[in-house]
């Protein structure tokens, strides 16, 4: 049976609306210290702040771009707006919300999935956060959830002052520099001693603007035996020019507690995705990562645990779709710095018309991390021979009482499984994604149920695109 190779255009309407810019405030594009004593007076950063910012512009100054991975040449800087306020301020209804913004929001399903399932709920749209609710009862606990900056101003001060990019520093690379430079937004989470939030929180990032960054800043801190589920989505509209995400995700989890991070990124395809996501997990805690990636022009992309706690354990299951033109470079890493400490990697990658997937690994187990147990496992699919798709383990073991495994599997299509599925009804396109919905069932099944959705359809949209 002949593939066919015609390729057709993905509808995407409904991640493609674009709003006029109305009112919006912009700072020039570019890097400058004036550029960023700007965005920080805009932000009423505490003097502090405003320090850190400047000292990243000047790291970010003197370090490199990454040499080993996806080109991004592409990415000109000086040709980037760094911060695009709209013409709101952040409401905690959202019938105040304006209603061109309210729209987009509305059509994505983010106010529908509050209703139904969620605690609380966050939005942001460009640079900055138009919508922040917290269902009572859960604030009645004790849990906080709000925008970042005014936590900044308010009892929570010196708790986002000690751990503010404590786990990323901006030294990390040159993007994480960047974002210390000029991050906008974000969320930040407190889920106090015991307290177990059995309805997930979620953040929604939106881009609009054409030729800007967004760099929102997540922080959360689940202590001592608390358990929490967070969701985060991110979409932006295709524009002819470059856009770049480059947010942070810092999460610290601690004794007994429990945290899952849920995140489908589904950004348009002129996006640089330089996202950074690192946790640290204190003894006997937990970090699961859930992790859907469809979008993107070229993504470097690692979440990262750092098992500093005897018993401490990290579950990473994710997947990436790497279509026409995308080339997504990602994969989780662990450090186990205590005994007994345990993680588990599972990942699934597909790759079509030319997509490049390639994943990346990191297993560091420390000369005191006895009975460490970690375990890699990657499978790869591509469907078709244009695709390309790789894996790329690093190991490092200092210590010889401890189990460390990796497997990885790179296959395609059988024709036969299609036939087989035509001879059952199905036509060839509902038989290719019917394959590639059941080789990507795991994740689908680890996600919640707007998103497992989600994620199906785009894998749908996605197959639409491959043959005709």
């Amino acid at each position: 049976m002949k593939e066919k190779q015609q390729i057709v255009d993905i509808d995407r309407s409904v991640y493609d609306i674009k709003d006029k810019e109305t009112d919006f405030y912009k700072v020039d594009a570019g890097l400058t210290p004036a550029l960023v004593e700007k965005i920080s007076k805009e932000k009423n950063d505490p003097v502090w702040m405003q320090q850190f910012r400047l000292h990243s512009l000047q790291i970010y100054n003197e370090l490199e771009v990454p040499d080993w991975g996806p080109s991004i040449d592409g990415l000109n800087m000086d040709n980037i707006v760094t911060y695009v306020r709209p013409n709101t301020k952040m409401k905690a209804k959202w019938s105040d919300v304006p209603e061109d913004i309210k729209n987009t929001f509305e059509r994505l399903g983010i106010p529908q999935a509050e209703r139904k399932s969620l605690a609380g709920v966050g939005a942001q749209y460009d640079s900055e956060l138009v919508y922040h609710n917290v269902r009572q009862e859960v604030a009645d606990l004790g849990v906080v959830y709000t925008d970042l900056e005014s936590a900044m101003h308010g009892e929570y001060a010196e708790m986002i002052r000690k751990h503010f990019m404590k786990l990323v520093p901006p030294t990390d690379h040159k993007f994480a520099a960047l974002h210390g430079a000029v991050w906008s937004g974000g969320s930040f989470v407190y889920v106090p001693k015991g307290v177990s939030v059995e309805i997930p929180l979620q953040s929604y990032f939106r881009l609009n603007a054409p030729g800007a960054g967004q760099f929102e800043h997540t922080l959360i801190i689940v202590d001592e035996g608390a358990y929490l589920h967070f969701i985060e989505g991110c979409s932006a509209p295709k524009y002819n020019v470059a856009n770049l995400h480059a947010g942070c995700v810092e999460l610290f989890v601690g004794k007994n507690a429990t945290l899952r991070y849920s995140t489908i990124e589904n950004w348009s395809k002129n996006m640089y995705n330089l996202n950074t996501k690192r946790a640290q997990v204190e003894e006997g805690g937990k970090v699961e990562w859930v992790s859907g990636s469809f979008g993107s022009h070229v993504s470097y992309l690692y979440p990262m645990s750092i098992l500093k706690g005897k018993g401490a354990k990290m579950e990473f299951t994710g997947i990436t779709f790497a279509g026409k033109g995308q080339n997504l470079d990602t994969g989780a890493k662990v450090v186990h710095a205590a005994p007994d400490t345990t993680s588990y990697i599972n990942t699934k990658s597909i790759s079509k018309d030319g997509g490049i997937s390639t994943f990346r690994s990191s297993v560091v187990v420390n000369k005191n991390a006895e009975g460490a147990k970690s375990s890699v496992s990657c499978e790869s699919l591509m469907l078709d021979a244009e695709s390309q798709s790789d894996t790329i383990p690093a190991i490092d073991v200092r210590t010889r009482k401890a189990d460390v495994g990796h497997e990885a599997q790179i296959g395609k299509i059988s024709n036969e499984a299609i036939f087989y599925l035509m001879s059952r009804g199905l036509s060839e396109e509902d038989a290719r994604a019917c394959i590639v919905s059941g080789f990507a069932d795991n994740v689908s099944k680890e996600l919640p149920l707007e998103y497992a959705i989600e994620m199906n359809n785009l894998i749908r949209l996605e197959m639409k695109g491959s043959i005709g």
